[in-house]
């Protein structure tokens, strides 16, 4: 597990992110440079627009990962703010995430 150490915290928004980039980029390339016929038609559109779209959604795991790992921001109530409701539910959901993540 010490592999896996400096990858920190969402390790599965980074798996996410990493299987939809590698299946995402061999499908845009597949449909790029092999000719892809089947009964005389082209299929390699179909591979190209799908491999995109897969390449654009490991964005939201990207995002995922990358906004997990932020530490060391203050909150409001430390800088003087009053709490909102939204900060009450933001830090509930992310104290489940904390408390889930640590199960494993």
């Amino acid at each position: 597990m010490a592999l896996c150490d400096g990858l920190s915290h969402c390790k599965l928004a980074l798996a996410f992110a990493v299987l939809m980039d590698v299946v995402g980029g061999t499908a845009l390339l597949m449909g790029v440079f092999a000719p892809l016929e089947i009964k005389g038609q082209d299929f390699g559109d179909l591979l190209v627009y799908t491999g995109a779209l897969l390449v654009l959604a490991s964005l939201a795991g990207w995002v995922l990962w990358y906004s997990g790992n932020i530490e060391g921001l203050t909150s409001r109530k430390e800088l003087g703010h009053i709490g909102s409701a939204v900060d009450r539910l933001a830090r509930n959901i992310s104290r489940k995430m904390r408390t889930y993540r640590g199960q494993y």
